[in-house]
């Protein structure tokens, strides 16, 4: 079983939603979530609760939590825009060769039939990868429901995509 990090700023909006959203959809693989600038512990805010809701999702325990030490052995880490990957080299460089952003994921991770997890995304070359401003999934943070609804919309293809990209099992 693989552990994918979803990765945001707060752990507050996109990375909770594309957590509840993949736990749900990629049976066989475990998703947590975290952030780069986090206040530890606080609950989702209720535009990110609403969005998840039209997307038949809930997640009332969800706390937010900072990425850390206890993050470091995940398989692979999503990010949701360009500054969180940089943040992750920066920060955690042990995790650089298995973290990207999510668009990024989309487009070029190769299919599960091509070898198992690890091995597909040692292949991308990661770590050294020139992360570019297309990869960003926009942060609804500052904007009304219609922003959180339309950030939702966003994850759920790319979600999908993922879980396709990704495939059954373990990593």
């Amino acid at each position: 079983m693989a552990t994918i990090c979803f990765l945001c700023t707060g752990n507050a909006a996109r990375s909770v939603m594309a957590r509840a959203m993949f736990a749900e959809r990629a049976e066989g693989h475990r998703a947590v979530g975290a952030g780069t600038l986090v206040l530890e512990g606080l609950p989702m805010s209720q535009r990110t609760r609403n969005a998840l809701a039209d997307h038949g999702l809930a997640d009332p325990d969800h706390r937010s939590r900072q990425f850390g030490p206890d993050h470091v052995d995940v398989d692979l880490v999503v990010a949701m825009e360009p500054s969180h990957v940089a943040w992750i080299r920066r920060h955690h460089p042990e995790v650089a060769a298995r973290t990207a952003s999510l668009p990024r994921l989309v487009r070029d991770l190769p299919p599960s039939d091509d070898g198992d997890l690890a091995a597909r995304l040692a292949a991308l070359g990661l770590a050294d990868v020139e992360v570019g401003d297309w990869e960003e999934v926009v942060d609804p943070a500052s904007g009304d429901q219609a922003d959180f609804d339309a950030c939702a919309a966003t994850l759920d293809h790319l979600v999908d995509a993922l879980v396709d990209r990704i495939g059954p099992g373990g990593a």
